[in-house]
């Protein structure tokens, strides 16, 4: 600032010139000084845009020094109306408008133009600017507007007591406005009109109960203390409330002493609070009724607990105080090593439960189960245990699951399908009805019972049937024909029980035998005997069936042999064509009552024809449909001389029924039981064993089968043989000079024999190779399948990540001040992405030399920079990442190739792999050097370029280390297993 200098003397003499010219100077000084000391800013201009004079402040929100008016920034000369904008003389100009400081800061200005007025000789207008930051009088406004919003909304009153304004306050309390009511009363201060609301609770409003409170407030007030009071009042429009009033001292300066009072409506509070003690109250009741022991621990000694926990301890009353939860449990019984796992468990875990098996209880002999609850509060400190007696629990659980277990056997292990179904829909199915109906028992579960009919039509008959006969008899049963996964038709025997008699809304239970055989049987019985009618037809042995009344029919042999026709003999007795002999077999009447059913007796007789002839004939007789109440004897009656004949037909039949065997696509062979020999066999039996069937015939397995093989199958057949259960297991058989290979799928089972004969076991091969180079074509397809979509992955994650490093250079072009971070993170994300990217083009694990040469290229073109790989030892191809190592060695490559460039004071980079018989050394060297004292081991994890290669090393297998090697720095990472996978050779 120019200091102020005293008036000259003038000479009387001088000129007046002079005089004008000092006054002038004198003038320029004090114009300079009222520039200097105002906080806003002020600038002087002329038309032709010369600025004349600027104060500091202007020069700072300008960011420059000022020679002209454009040197100001575009948003300050629109604010400023230059030029077209600018006021005439003595005319002030006033514009507000936001702009940008030269820290990047938006600010609030009102800026002020006004004409000066020239005097004549001048001759150029000239105008005076301030500009005033209004930015901090709006933050003002703006924090006025929300405390007055938070305290209005929160219910809080706030004044404060000033010695030289008096009362000020602040915002009005919602509970005080407008009800007369403030925490000063007549004793304090007067207050201003305006904060009569807020300060004018008075001793007529406080509660009774709440008097010593307000007094001890009032004291407070008058002596300017620290003080917090909560006191009841009755409020004429919101009834009786809890106000909380603190009163907080302060200076404001020198002999200007304050205080602030803050009012706080804490009426839900206080009734929570009261509520609380009351909930406390009935707590320690309901404690004191409760069937559970209850116990409150705080650094691990019991503090309190209630008569039931004494009681299951068996301690008297008061003996468990003081003592630890561990000593109490090991008094009870527990074993020392248990208690201890539940607190340990309660230490990590915050909460635990379990139970306890004691021998013996406290009141008793008995083995007794105890259950213990632990939990603790969110410091640890204290602890609330809960202890039960669980044994009549425990008891009934073993019950309920034995009930369970035999409920389950029964459901599940069951051949017949059950089903509870309930409004027409399966609620659940047991094993059985899966495989009755081709579908599963997740896909039963909730499929709608029509699904299971061929239509809606037949649902609906079955339906309406089964309905009449639940009302009627509670119970319904009938065949019926279900619909099965595969779209084929089964005949089943359905019988259905309501669950519950009185609610038949609770559902049905249905069980379902299939009788589809038993139903084609019988209608192929009908038609077999229809067959076997029009067979026996054909036969010469003629075939009498006789019944209670006599002949029902005969066949035309036996029609050719009595002479006659069927109509002829139908309700004779079968003795009319009996001979005269009185002991003739055809005569007796006791067949039925002495032979058994299916029972046949043969005898040899002679028989008289209707046209006089008489032969002699060989029979066998036999009683069927006894059981049924229908009994009938069937003769079957054969010439004697036609004997041979029927034996040859006989053989005829066995041969063709050996040479469906012989043909069939199956290798049979029946085993002695004992021996393991060979009995009988088919040609496929030969195939099976890959030898002539001579060497198979009268010979165990262990002759004809390889060593292996030969054990096993006589392993499998002894099985069969001890437990007459079927055994099935798959024979693998590699190519060799003998065949091909081939997959065998064997079953074999135990022949029980009758009587004193030898039990013989049967084994059924079937040739399955085919199938299961099916099923493994189909398993490798899937496998490329899932291949490729890997890759497919890799190679997505790759252009997102490049995308991503895309972005993150443009961020880096729009705030160069974090060009550097952004770089870096850069190069991690184009090593990320090179790792993604060399999956995508192979197959197998990643390369180590494939991840380096990817990387080292990537940094050089980032940086621009050439990098030197070097491979050397022998298979480097054989050193290979794992999945979960990939990214972070990758990310450790990159650091170090970057850490080379940034810091090289001259020369090439250089990386070297060398590869030996278990690990890989992967160096990089550059010109540079190291920090005196430097060690990586006291480099922070995270914090610089080292500290990320220090975190993000795996912790086995992989090594780093730094040093000055010359006037190189050179960085090894060594890496072996598990940190990388070595491969066989190729």
């Amino acid at each position: 600032m120019t200091p102020h200098l005293p008036p000259p003397i003038l000479d009387p003499a001088s000129e007046p010139a002079t005089e004008a010219a000092w006054l002038q100077s004198q003038f320029d000084n004090e114009l300079n000084d009222l520039f200097e000391i105002s906080p806003m800013g002020l600038m002087l201009c002329d038309e032709l845009g010369r600025i004349l004079r600027t104060n500091t402040a202007m020069r700072e929100l300008a960011g420059r020094r000022l020679q002209a008016v454009g040197d100001l920034p575009a948003a300050l000369l629109k604010l400023l109306g230059w030029p077209a904008e600018l006021p005439p003389t003595a005319q002030t100009r006033e514009v507000i408008g936001w702009v940008e400081g030269p820290d990047g800061r938006r600010c609030r200005l009102r800026v002020r133009v006004r004409g000066l007025r020239t005097p004549p000789p001048a001759g150029v207008p000239r105008w005076l600017a301030q500009f005033e930051d209004r930015s901090l009088e709006d933050e003002r406004d703006l924090a006025r507007v929300e405390i007055s919003a938070l305290m209005g909304t929160a219910g809080v009153g706030v004044a404060t007591y000033d010695a030289a304004q008096g009362w000020v306050t602040s915002a009005p309390s919602r509970i005080a406005a407008g009800s007369g009511m403030a925490p000063g009363g007549s004793d304090a201060a007067n207050p201003r009109a305006s904060d009569a609301g807020l300060m004018s609770i008075g001793r007529d409003v406080v509660e009774p109960d709440s008097l010593p409170e307000y007094e001890r407030l009032q004291h407070a007030l008058r002596t300017r203390q620290r003080v917090e009071v909560r006191y009841a009042v009755t409020h004429p429009d919101l009834g009786r409330r809890w106000l909380l009033t603190r009163v907080e001292p302060a200076e404001l300066g020198p002999g200007r002493p304050a205080f602030s009072v803050v009012t706080l409506d804490v009426s839900e509070e206080e009734t929570v609070r009261r509520r609380n003690e009351q909930l406390l109250g009935e707590l320690n009741t309901i404690l004191e009724l409760s069937s559970a022991g209850i116990a409150y621990l705080r650094g691990g000694e019991l503090v309190r607990c209630n008569r039931r926990f004494e009681n299951l301890l068996g301690l008297a009353e008061g003996a468990a105080g003081g003592a630890s939860l561990e000593a109490l449990l090991v008094h009870v019984g527990v074993a020392p090593v248990l208690a201890r796992q539940a607190l340990n468990a309660l230490a990590l875990q915050g909460q635990v439960e379990t139970e306890f098996r004691l021998p013996a209880g406290p009141w008793g002999n008995a083995p007794v189960w105890y259950s213990l609850a632990l939990r603790q509060t969110p410091s640890s400190a204290e602890t609330v245990a809960v202890l039960s007696d669980v044994t009549r629990w425990r008891s009934q659980q073993a019950e309920l699951a034995d009930l369970e277990r035999d409920h389950e056997l029964m459901f599940g292990l069951s051949d017949v399908g059950i089903v509870y179904q309930r409004e027409g829909r399966i609620e659940r199915a047991n094993q059985a009805m899966a495989e009755l109906t081709g579908h599963s028992q997740q896909a039963l579960q909730g499929l709608a019972v029509a699904e299971l009919y061929e239509d809606e039509r037949a649902y609906l008959n079955y339906s309406a049937l089964e309905r009449r006969e639940l009302d009627s008899q509670g119970q319904a049963q009938g065949e019926r024909r279900l619909l099965r996964r595969d779209g084929s038709l089964l005949w089943v025997q359905a019988s259905q029980r309501l669950v519950d008699a009185a609610d038949p809304s609770a559902g049905t239970i249905c069980s379902f035998v299939s009788v589809d055989e038993r139903r084609r049987a019988r209608e192929s019985l009908l038609a077999q005997a229809d067959r076997t009618r029009a067979i026996l037809d054909s036969v010469l042995v003629g075939i009498v069936t006789v019944g209670d009344t006599g002949i029902e029919w005969m066949n035309r042999s036996a029609r050719r042999m009595f002479g006659g026709e069927l109509a002829d003999f139908v309700g004779q007795p079968i003795s009319t064509v009996a001979s005269r002999e009185i002991d003739h077999p055809l005569r007796r009447t006791n067949w039925l009552m002495t032979l058994e059913e299916g029972q046949a007796e043969t005898f040899e007789c002679r028989l008289m024809a209707r046209d006089g002839r008489e032969f002699w004939v060989v029979g066998n007789v036999v009683a069927t449909g006894r059981e049924s109440g229908n009994g009938q004897l069937t003769f079957a009656l054969l010439d004697i001389e036609r004997r041979r004949e029927a034996e040859t037909q006989i053989a005829q039949a066995r041969a063709s029924l050996q040479r469906i065997i012989e043909t069939a696509p199956l290798a049979i062979a029946l085993f002695d039981g004992r021996s393991q020999q060979v009995l009988q066999q088919n040609q496929m039996m030969a195939a099976f064993a890959r030898r002539p069937s001579d060497d198979i015939q009268a010979r165990s397995p262990a002759v004809w089968l390889p060593g292996p093989e030969g054990a096993s199958l006589g392993a499998d057949l002894r099985q069969a043989l001890a437990t007459h259960e079927m055994v099935r297991r798959e024979l693998k058989r590699e190519a060799g000079e003998h065949g091909a290979a081939e997959v065998w799928d064997m079953r074999i089972v135990s022949l029980r024999a009758s009587g004193d004969a030898e039990e013989q076991v049967l084994l059924v091969a079937s040739d399955v190779t085919e199938q299961r180079q099916a099923e493994q074509a189909r398993l490798e397809a899937a496998i490329a399948q899932r291949e490729m979509l890997v890759k497919e992955v890799h190679h997505r994650i790759k252009n997102n990540l490049q995308g991503v490093a895309g972005l993150l250079q443009q961020n880096a072009q729009r705030h160069p001040e974090a060009a550097s971070a952004i770089a870096e993170a850069v190069g991690h994300v184009h090593a990320i992405a090179q790792v993604h990217g060399l999956q995508v083009g192979m197959t197998g694990p990643l390369r180590v030399r494939g991840v380096i040469e990817a990387i080292a290229a990537s940094v050089q073109r980032m940086f621009g920079r050439p990098i030197q790989v070097e491979v050397v030892g022998p298979a480097p191809h054989r050193f290979a990442l794992t999945e979960a190592d990939s990214i972070p060695i990758a990310l450790t490559i990159n650091e170090l190739l970057t850490n080379a460039i940034k810091h090289n004071l001259g020369g090439e980079v250089r990386c070297r792999l060398e590869c030996g018989d278990r690990s890989v050394l992967i160096s990089v060297a550059n010109h540079a050097a190291l920090p005196a004292g430097f060690n990586l081991a006291l480099v922070p994890s995270g914090i610089s370029g080292l500290g990320l290669v220090r975190a993000l090393l795996p912790r086995k297998g992989a090594a780093i280390q730094i040093e000055q090697r010359g006037e190189d720095v050179v960085a090894t990472l060594r890496l072996e297993p598990p940190g990388v996978a070595v491969l066989e050779p190729l």
